[in-house]
């Protein structure tokens, strides 16, 4: 018998990377734990990379390539090899390409994925500009293009230095239960016992809200009302930090008049706040030194999500709390830029990317961004209208669209039009079960790569690395590489390790040498701007007045738009839909719509539940464990009722991401409890950024 091995690696079971120490014995994984050396979480793991193992061995997962027998979604299939399946990949690839073009295919994936940043590598190499994953309108593209534009570079509170926030405003998040991008709920709960106190804003009282100093309960969707009123605080009564203000900020003046309407009064008749409120956390941020900014996806909902996302990002920068200890922090990179082959697109395909000339910061249209994308919706319809041009094949790597989508009715007739649709997941889902050809996606635990942590601006680098490979399954970057060969690309053909190693140079290390180590950490360096003597924008200053925004033809300055279904947008929905509805609060057992079929994660959160106040559901004759429909003009889904006092009686929230893997047939339970059957993915958008509101919907409730 071999002997037991302990391999350093990073967990994926989210897209949080904690440090893990993987145990393997006879070949095989027999143990996960954290790993005490990491920066990040110093040993502690979740429930989801807990529960790792219990994937890596699941029976029900993907074991080796399928083609589809029949029509869609009947549920057959056969197996193949693949060398059969990349093969007939490559035909019909080769064959749109040459009828119609590079554009005429679609390459999809999911939120934060291992892979995110070698979809869209493999898109630029194939020469389609149409690639996309719903966060790039509705999570964390639209904060990140924001402060890109604001103030030329993204940031992340600073709980790695040796000075800790006085306090964290949460704003849309809930930090001690979520670990995006490395911005782990370790983090925070390390800086919470270290002294750091907390201002949140959310509809609910959240894990982290119960943690609050002050909570400001908001009327989902008036996001932008609150900041604005806080900015107007702050600037009225000369809370902000002239110095900084004055030397590195430029438009403060015209921020000011903007703002100078926005009052406390003003807003509390819109947000639900009261003045003094409002009031006292603006102060209270404004005078704490340091401060930080937590925020999370929750205001990039709805269609003003981006000037939202400006103002809010305003709040450290008044107070001068960017790039200092314990502030909002840029990183080192010290893995420099990924190498996207955004050189591989030609200006012609460029221009071809579906919305790009609407959505001018989405598409990158004009600007010098990360990641620009297609328009989601706009990519549906050119599959099933052919209009502007069709789009004949979707390669979707790591997504469930069917769950994860608006409108999913919509996402199932469009993927039902397509010639060729090709899934690469750990399970059969019921995207997958749309599919022409499926292919079996590795684990965390069966995939090498290099990850910076807190993603964009890396302050910690690991190493993730293949310790077993159960089955057929591959790991999705090297599937991305192999169809660029087959397909005889001049680019992206690369062997995965050579571009790790690369990407380590900078670091004077290899790959092999980074999974010795499992992590190396990059010193923390403050206040670069000064060394730079500017930040990166046209003005080399914070641009409270965007110059960029106002040479795309957007305003310059946030504003305050109410959210296009509302009480007070659409007060003649009221009589029918007298609740407003939010979707989306995570739990700790799931990311999304994964691991629902994961026994340890399934017994901690069987059902999928509607929180509901007393006052509503006492007058509904609704008990607690009731099932109940939740019904929007859209459609209809039903989840289990948790009473809790911790929510508006004239809100309700329901969970996402919810399918039933246990259900034998094709469509397994999506059209039962799928929050998207709730939510529409119509305009009105977000101008600069494409969104569409998946939240402060108006409802119903109701008893099944």
């Amino acid at each position: 018998m071999d002997e037991l091995k302990v391999v350093k690696s990073s967990c994926r079971m989210c897209h949080g990377g904690c440090g893990a120490l993987v145990h393997v014995k006879d070949g095989d994984v027999v143990k996960v734990t954290g790993d005490p050396d990491s920066p990040m979480n110093k040993g502690r793991l979740c429930p989801k990379g807990a529960a790792s193992i219990e994937l890596l061995h699941h029976p029900d997962r993907l074991k080796y390539p399928m083609r589809r027998l029949g029509a869609r979604g009947e549920g057959r299939w056969e197996r193949i090899s693949w060398d059969e399946a990349l093969d007939s990949i490559v035909v019909k690839l080769k064959e749109i390409i040459e009828d119609l073009g590079a554009e005429s295919i679609g390459i999809g994936q999911g939120t934060g994925r291992r892979h995110f940043d070698y979809v869209v590598r493999f898109a630029n190499a194939l020469g389609t500009p149409n690639w996309c994953e719903p966060g790039c309108a509705q999570c964390f593209i639209p904060r990140l293009n924001a402060n890109m534009l604001t103030l030329g570079m993204p940031f992340v509170p600073d709980y790695f230095g040796e000075v800790h926030p006085q306090y964290v405003l949460a704003w849309g998040h809930n930090p001690l239960v979520t670990g995006p991008d490395g911005e782990i709920q370790f983090t925070l709960r390390d800086s919470i016992e270290r002294g750091s106190k907390l201002i949140v804003v959310d509809p609910r009282l959240s894990e982290t809200a119960q943690k609050a100093e002050i909570w400001l309960q908001l009327r989902p969707g008036t996001d932008d009302a609150l900041a604005l009123s806080m900015l107007n605080v702050m600037i009225t009564e000369e809370l902000y930090d002239r110095e900084f203000v004055e030397e590195w900020t430029s438009g403060f003046d015209q921020l000011s008049e903007r703002v100078e309407r926005y009052t406390p009064e003003w807003a509390e008749e819109i947000t639900w706040v009261p003045a003094d409120q409002i009031r006292l956390a603006a102060r209270t941020f404004a005078q704490a030194k340091p401060a930080t900014l937590d925020w999370g996806v929750a205001f990039e909902h709805t269609p003003n999500c981006f000037q939202t996302a400006r103002a809010i990002a305003m709040l450290p920068v008044l107070t001068g709390n960017i790039d200092v200890p314990g502030g909002l922090i840029t990183g080192m990179l010290p893995m420099g830029i990924f190498p996207y082959l955004a050189e591989r697109l030609s200006e012609d395909a460029r221009a071809k990317r579906l919305g790009a000339d609407e959505f001018k910061v989405l598409g990158a249209n004009g600007v010098s961004l990360p990641m620009p994308a297609a328009h989601i919706p706009a990519m549906l319809k050119a599959m099933r209208t052919g209009e502007p041009y069709p789009v004949k094949a979707f390669l979707i790597f790591g997504s469930n669209p069917l769950v994860t989508y608006a409108n999913p009715r919509e996402v199932l007739e469009s993927l039902a039009a397509l010639d060729l649709l090709v899934v690469m997941d750990i399970f059969m889902t019921p995207t997958a079960e749309m599919a022409d050809i499926v292919l079996p996606a590795a684990t965390w635990l069966e995939a090498d790569g290099v990850q910076g942590y807190p993603i964009a601006v890396d302050v910690h680098v690991f190493a993730q690395q293949r310790v077993v490979r159960l089955w057929e399954s591959r790991q999705d970057e090297e599937v991305m590489i192999e169809l660029a060969r087959r397909l005889g690309l001049e680019a992206g053909t690369e062997p995965l390790e050579e571009i790790l190693d690369r990407r380590l140079k900078g670091l004077g290390l290899s790959f092999e040498q980074l999974k010795d180590r499992g992590s190396v950490s990059v010193p923390l360096a403050y206040r670069k701007y000064e060394q730079m003597k500017m930040f990166l924008t046209p003005s080399g200053k914070v641009e409270l007045y965007s110059s960029v925004l106002e040479g795309l033809g957007y305003d310059p300055l946030p504003y305050y738009e109410e959210p296009p279904e509302s009480p007070l947008s659409t007060p003649e929905l009221l009589e029918d839909y007298p609740l407003i509805l939010i979707t989306g609060g995570r739990v700790p057992y799931f990311f999304h719509s994964e691991h629902r079929q994961v026994p340890k994660l399934r017994r901690r959160h069987p059902d999928p539940i509607v929180q509901v106040h007393p006052e509503t559901a006492g007058r509904l004759g609704i008990t607690e464990g009731d099932w109940i429909w939740i019904e929007t003009r859209r459609g209809k889904i039903r989840q289990k009722a948790s009473l809790t006092e911790g929510i508006d009686p004239r809100v309700v929230h329901v969970e996402h991401g919810w399918w039933f893997p246990e259900e034998e047939s094709p469509e397994h339970g999506v059209w039962t409890s799928n929050a998207n059957l709730l939510t529409d993915n119509g305009p009105p958008y977000d101008p600069a950024m494409g969104t569409y509101q998946l939240r402060a919907l108006l409802c119903r409730v109701y008893k099944t």
